[in-house]
């Protein structure tokens, strides 16, 4: 897997399969990449990396699944991660009443998983608070990898009313592999 560290106008970019960026650790405005502008201007899976982490082992790899293009763009992107993982969790956090739906959905993911020789938990959790539901269940169960679809919804909506690409982006303890 080819990683680049750093994103150029000279096109490091375009031969990267991943591009790598620890978020919190320069005050310096030109050593700084702004992580959602990222996301969106490479068209690359983006791992976002924890000023506090020191390494990656990606043994209990969380999938934070909602139904959107995106969430199935990163699952394809995480594969290489998925495919070495101790554990894999597939979870969606919806409302009450989605929670068939939702179940249908994270099996069906857990089933494509499992045809990439990927065991995987599926599981749904009822909404109770915000995005920060997933970063602490997988905090709490040792997740060391949480994998999610960015920007599902317009940017604008999501600068003004909040969502999970910009909460996981500011405030995820562990590491996250992002894709637009």
């Amino acid at each position: 897997m080819a990683v680049s560290h750093r994103i150029s106008n000279q096109g490091g970019d375009r031969c990267a399969d991943l591009i790598v960026i620890q978020k919190g650790k320069s005050d310096d405005i030109y050593r700084t990449l702004e992580p959602g502008a990222a996301i969106l201007g490479t068209g690359r899976p983006l791992l976002v990396v924890p000023a506090a982490a020191r390494s990656l082992t990606a043994e209990h790899v969380f999938v934070a699944w909602k139904d959107t293009r995106e969430a199935r763009r990163a699952v394809q992107d995480a594969l290489p991660f998925l495919r070495e993982a101790g554990r894999t969790t597939v979870i969606e956090v919806c409302e009450n009443d989605r929670m068939d739906a939702a179940r249908h959905a994270v099996n069906d993911v857990a089933s494509y998983l499992a045809r990439h020789g990927i065991k995987a938990e599926a599981r749904v959790e009822i909404r109770a608070h915000g995005s920060d539901q997933i970063i602490g269940l997988a905090e709490d169960e040792g997740g060391d990898l949480l994998v999610a679809g960015a920007y599902g919804h317009n940017r604008l909506n999501e600068w003004v009313f909040g969502g999970m690409t910009r909460d996981l982006l500011t405030s995820s303890p562990i590491c996250c592999l992002m894709s637009p």
